[in-house]
């Protein structure tokens, strides 16, 4: 694709409430220099008419494979070699069904089996609907093919229920589409080292201090990195996930394991992404032997473990800096203070609480950097890593300015 021209996406509309929204992301789209074109179900044009998408998108909206003037030429293959990416957003339960079998029963699922372009898909339904076994196996299907999946995110629903089923929203949606891989990108060739889960700090061979990290932002931001080509090296605390692949993984179990690790592995590093929920303290002594009750310290006497972020931050030469926050309140003071104190050149805050952070697989995040900050809703961790790599190699390459 040539460079000077915009990056042509195809956005298909499927029947459902959300698609009222899907009318900003095309707004969205257009102002980060997009050309948009927009095909609709027949179930979408009884949310929203398909005038109100010609206004803002600039090009007649495609609804009828059977549509004489534009089949005479073959319309829906030209449409298909068109697109750089094709986005459905919303994407229905019906509609996902039919993708993962390979219908192609109307102009949408017909574009999508004829085009050689990348593939996303936004779902919004009902929670029931997400959570059913079929809708489950059908996107179970539609990832083994490399479909990317952007959400759903999870709260209120219009249907007055609540949980996972929500469409992203169109900024985050947005973010994605300029940060998901196409021919014209350039490829990441940046050295990304980083940290991910929690350390256990041994009180004895049996017990230990640790936190609820379960290691799956760090795994999914190792994941988003590589994806874009990074050469990448997790060094990750106790988790119960498997090794990310094509991404080499170091294990370690304390804080001063995993410090001692970061600082071996850092020379020649262009990024270094501080994701780990190290813990703060460890027993001031460890036992060899399992201690009894009766036998074990009382208060148990701790001590500071070693602050990794900061040992980085102190290299001379540095590399660009990453740092992570999981803050239960004050988030926006907390996260300014690490920023000032520890000086990373990037640090992205996360509440933590029930549902979400720690034990889940949504998040959201505060971005900050010196003179600046940005905002990203709660969705699952995945797409949270892709627009998370984008604002860090966007930065990494801004680096030094404000």
């Amino acid at each position: 694709m040539s460079e000077t021209r915009p990056r042509r996406i195809l956005l298909g509309v499927s029947g459902g409430i959300a698609a009222y929204k899907s009318v900003e992301l095309v707004r969205r789209l257009t102002e980060r220099g997009c050309d948009v074109q927009v095909v609709m179900t027949r179930g979408a044009t009884r949310f929203v008419g398909p005038l109100t998408f010609q206004a803002v998108s600039g090009h007649p909206v495609r609804q009828d494979l059977w549509d004489e003037t534009e089949e005479a030429g073959m319309g829906h293959i030209a449409l298909a070699r068109w697109a750089d990416l094709v986005l459905i957003a919303p994407t229905s339960a019906h509609c996902l069904a039919r993708l993962a079998h390979g219908l192609a029963d109307d102009l949408l699922t017909t574009l999508c089996l004829a085009t050689d372009a990348p593939l996303a898909i936004a779902p919004a339904m009902n929670p029931h609907m997400w959570l059913h076994p079929a809708t489950q196996a059908n996107l179970a299907v539609l990832k083994s093919r490399g479909v990317r999946i952007w959400g759903p995110a999870e709260g209120p629903e219009a249907c007055g229920e609540s949980g996972p089923g929500r469409l992203l929203e169109p900024p985050d949606l947005a973010a994605l589409v300029v940060e998901a891989r196409s021919g014209h990108k350039q490829p990441c060739h940046l050295r990304v080292l980083m940290t991910a889960g929690p350390t256990r700090e041994p009180l004895d061979p049996v017990r230990y201090l640790s936190n609820r990290s379960s290691g799956q932002m760090g795994y999914a931001l190792a994941q988003a990195f590589r994806a874009e080509g990074a050469d990448v090296t997790l060094i990750s605390g106790p988790t119960g996930l498997p090794d990310p692949s094509g991404i080499r993984v170091e294990r370690v179990e304390t804080a001063q394991e995993m410090h001692d690790r970061v600082l071996q592995s850092l020379p020649g590093q262009d990024i270094f992404c501080a994701v780990a929920a190290v813990a703060d303290f460890r027993p001031a002594h460890a036992a060899t032997r399992k201690l009894s009750k009766d036998k074990t310290p009382k208060p148990l006497p701790l001590e500071a473990t070693p602050d990794i972020l900061s040992a980085v931050s102190s290299q001379d030469p540095r590399p660009f800096i990453v740092g992570f926050a999981a803050e239960t309140h004050d988030l926006e003071a907390h996260a300014r203070a690490k920023l000032a104190h520890k000086k990373p050149d990037l640090l992205v805050a996360n509440p933590v609480g029930p549902g979400q952070g720690f034990e889940s697989a949504e998040n959201e995040a505060w971005v900050f950097w010196p003179g600046g900050d940005r905002r990203i809703e709660r969705m699952p961790k995945g797409p949270l890593a892709e627009i998370l790599v984008g604002i860090i190699r966007e930065r990494y390459e801004h680096r030094g300015g404000s």
